[in-house]
């Protein structure tokens, strides 16, 4: 690779000013999000080969990989079980290796013939006849040909369909002769360079990509090198950035001040038959205070299942009443959103506040006259506080005076649909506050980089009285057993949830998984009252079959998992998760927290088909060692990576391309730090490197 450079910046020029690159690649490199000499310079290596030495056949090792080099000794064509060819080679050490193919065609077979010399490469493993490679890479060399290895490890590329990683190599390795020096590609300042020791972003760029022969693999895999790291700081800079630079965007609006006189917080409180825990009394303080300043509040209130987050949105929306503006609250889907709006109609209707539900099913007359009361038409009946989906911010939706957004479980939403509904309350320069709800304990790590936009408050304690839940992981094998465990729960007054999973998501597939399992257990519990939930019953049908339920006249429900979040049944003392396998750490304990919100001892069933994979075993053990809802968070961006964890895969925020929040927590503190300094001193900086990272998607972020 030459290692000069232009002295120009030329990271924006297209794939195709590079020789070799035509439409038709260009399209297969834009599949991978490759579209600019930038975008390969920072598509780092998925792995390496070793390709810097041969080693003797006698000195190959199993289980490790190698680079040899042999003459074919002797060549064999067999067919058991399926076409095999088998190629001996040997070298000066007077060894003999064996490669398999089971994968050729006649005129590879044809090239392989007594004599030829072979350069291969490939995993050796232990085989019937001693050492051998399954399909390894080879190249056939010429005798005149010297035996010249790499200069460098061989980097490995993500790559798509219709591309080789060769072939994606050789594109990068051009676009590396362009990368400029470092006074033109640098833009991090050299004391914060010299503060964090970091190395220039040039050479970490050519370290990663082309690693020198004695460069720690081992430490390379688990991307810890110096040069990685350089990498991964400067990324997770950009996010951290982004993320501050649109709160002081949203910052530089005006919102009302939402400060009232407190006389219907006051009596909603009286009315509740259980008092505030402490933390809800201290979030419940930190909301208010924000909704008195006439900037707009940014606050995300996370806390564990059945912590109590409502009540402190309850009386968020009480102060923009109070204040004679409207709140709305927007849950992810429509069975969280009725269970919100049954609770709030509860609360707020002896208070004399109108409550109006809005979701993409109300149809006809009802659509009419609730966007009606939404948009102030009818004097008799103004909407004050509106709850619903998605559907609050599509076209003709229409605000009289909106002062406060609620948003639950947040990271379920697009950052198109956040942006909307916030537009929706935009009068000139005066934006609503946002208040952001989950019930998805954040790792403080993912926190500080996937929320730096926001303040954030934890309801750190649950309400008195509620109750450990007893996890235990059992084999699809003792289903049997399972069923008379329901029964026996029933027969003792108790109720519980039967809860279906497959791997496809979708609605009709999850339906009927659930139907199945439904017919099943009324076989064998007779006598017992079955109910059924899924995703393609109509709201009306649901909403019947879980007041059924709540009111004890269902004693079994069986659900997919659309009950993960919202439904609150006291009585509930017996979860059992079918697949439980299948979800991961952060919904397995949603799904837990259906239970235990009563006195009685409660139990969750995770009901597995064995053999078990290592990371479902860690999954189940997690569950049932602890029921800290943060703890969990942890060991799920640990096992899952932070896209998983707050469901960004669908978002689109969040996709880091170098660093990995799990494995690189440690630099987050110091992330902070540079950030700060970085927007004091060097703003223009700052915005440089958001483009280079992140580039248009920065401006949705602040959704």
């Amino acid at each position: 690779m030459r290692e000069s450079a232009p002295a120009t910046d030329n990271s924006a020029q297209p794939v195709t000013s590079l020789p070799g690159v035509g439409a038709a690649l260009a399209k297969t490199l834009e599949r991978l999000g490759l579209r600019t000499l930038q975008d390969l310079w920072f598509h780092l290596p998925l792995r390496y080969e070793d390709r810097t030495r041969l080693t003797p056949i006698r000195d190959l090792q199993p289980g490790a990989a190698a680079q040899v080099e042999g003459r074919v000794e002797a060549v064999e064509r067999g067919f058991r079980y399926r076409p095999q060819l088998r190629v001996a080679i040997g070298d000066d050490s007077r060894a003999t290796l064996l490669l398999r193919f089971f994968h050729f065609n006649a005129a590879q077979a044809n090239q392989l013939i007594v004599g030829t010399r072979l350069r291969c490469y490939g995993d050796v493993r232990r085989g019937q006849h001693g050492l051998e490679m399954v399909h390894p890479q080879y190249r056939r060399v010429a005798d005149s040909e010297a035996a010249v290895v790499e200069g460098s490890l061989t980097p490995v590329y993500p790559v798509t369909e219709g591309l080789s990683s060769p072939r994606l190599a050789g594109v990068i390795a051009r676009a590396l002769q362009r990368l400029p020096q470092d006074a033109e590609l640098e833009l991090l300042p050299a004391e914060l360079r010299k503060v964090y020791k970091l190395t220039s972003l040039r050479a970490a760029l050519l370290y990663a990509h082309r690693p020198p022969p004695d460069a720690d693999l081992a430490q390379m895999a688990l991307g810890a090198h110096p040069a990685q790291q350089r990498l991964a700081f400067e990324e997770l800079l950009a996010q951290h950035l982004s993320l501050k630079r649109l709160r002081s965007r949203i910052r530089e609006h005006a919102a009302p001040a939402l400060r009232g006189d407190g006389d219907l917080r006051k009596r909603f409180l009286a009315g509740l038959p259980f008092a505030p825990t402490r933390a809800q009394q201290r979030v419940a303080a930190e909301v208010a205070r924000d909704l008195a300043r006439p900037a707009p509040m940014l606050r995300l209130v996370q806390g564990d299942v059945g912590s109590g987050k409502t009540v402190v949105a309850a009386l968020a929306a009480l102060a923009a009443v109070e204040s004679g503006a409207q709140a709305a609250l927007m849950a992810p889907t429509e069975l969280l959103a009725e269970q919100h709006y049954r609770n709030f109609r509860r609360w707020m209707e002896p208070l004399g506040i109108e409550v109006v539900w809005l979701a993409g099913k109300l149809k006809g007359k009802a659509r009419t006259a609730a966007l009606a009361q939404i948009a102030g038409n009818d004097e008799a009946r103004r909407a004050q506080i509106v709850i619903g989906t998605h559907a609050l911010m599509q076209e003709g939706v229409a605000f009289r005076e909106l002062a406060l957004v609620i948003i639950d479980e947040q990271h379920r939403f697009g950052v198109h649909q956040r942006l909307a509904l916030r537009e929706k309350g935009r009068v000139a320069d005066n934006v609503p506050h946002q208040l952001v709800l989950t019930a998805t304990p954040i790792p403080r790590t993912l926190a500080m980089t996937a929320y730096a936009d926001l303040d954030v408050s934890v309801i750190d304690e649950l309400p008195p009285g509620r109750t450990p839940v007893n996890t235990v992981a059992i084999a699809k094998s003792r289903r049997a057993d399972v069923i008379e465990r329901i029964r026996a729960a029933c027969a003792g007054g108790r109720q519980a949830y039967w809860v279906c999973t497959i791997i496809e998501e979708s609605d009709l597939l999850q339906a009927q998984a659930a139907e199945a399992v439904h017919g099943e257990l009324t076989a064998a519990l007779p006598g017992l009252s079955i109910g059924l939930v899924h995703g393609r019953l109509k709201p009306a049908q649901k909403q019947a079959v879980m007041d059924a339920f709540a009111a004890g006249q269902i004693a079994l429900l069986v659900a997919t998992t659309v009950i993960e979040v919202g439904v609150d049944v006291p009585n509930a003392s017996l979860m059992i998760v079918e697949n439980a396998e299948r979800l991961g750490l952060a919904q397995l304990h949603q799904l837990r927290g259906r239970v235990g919100r009563g006195s009685v001892e409660s139990s969750c069933v995770l009901l597995y088909q064995s053999p078990l994979s290592a990371m479902a075993r860690q999954r189940l053990d997690v569950l049932r060692e602890t029921g800290d809802g943060f703890r969990i968070a942890e060991k799920d961006l640990e096992l899952r990576g932070p896209g998983e964890v707050l469901g960004t895969r669908q978002t689109g925020q969040m996709i880091l391309r170098i660093a990995d929040l799990a494995r690189d927590a440690h630099l987050l503190s110091a992330v902070q730090r540079a950030g700060a300094a970085l927007l004091e001193k060097h703003p223009e900086l700052a915005d440089k490197l958001i483009g280079r990272w992140i580039g248009q998607a920065a401006r949705y972020a602040g959704a």
